[in-house]
């Protein structure tokens, strides 16, 4: 399994942008889809965005579709979140995952047991 560090969490206003990051390390980063979910207190873990191995494939939760972009740099073994126009209802801890097959996209790539590998969590706090 490859390792997953998140970074770039804090605390905003409403409207304003964040940029997370997810460090890989212990595989090659390339071979791997890469998605971002979150969870907020009391509340299942949902899909965010997800992105394929190679960068042309992407996925977004109907929630952010506009205002949040995923992105990748295989060079820097990175994987990102862009979040602007960001809500009270953003808040949660950001968790990006790992998983090492075919993309095939669409609505597979949301399922949290498709993916193998996740770090530790970042947290978001979006206030009015």
């Amino acid at each position: 399994q490859v390792q997953l560090v998140e970074s770039g969490g804090g605390v905003v206003q409403a409207g304003a942008s964040l940029r997370l990051s997810c460090a890989a390390s212990g595989r090659t980063f390339s071979n791997y889809n890469m998605g971002w979910f979150r969870q907020a207190p009391g509340k299942e873990r949902e899909f965010v965005a997800a992105i394929s191995w190679r960068g042309g494939g992407t996925y977004y939760a109907d929630s952010v579709k506009g205002r949040f972009a995923i992105a990748r740099s295989n060079a820097k073994n990175t994987s990102y979140l862009q979040m602007n126009i960001l809500k009270p209802e953003d808040t949660a801890v950001y968790y990006c995952a790992a998983n090492r097959r075919n993309w095939i996209g669409g609505r597979i790539e949301s399922s949290v047991r498709e993916y193998d590998s996740w770090g530790q969590g970042t947290q978001v706090t979006v206030s009015l």
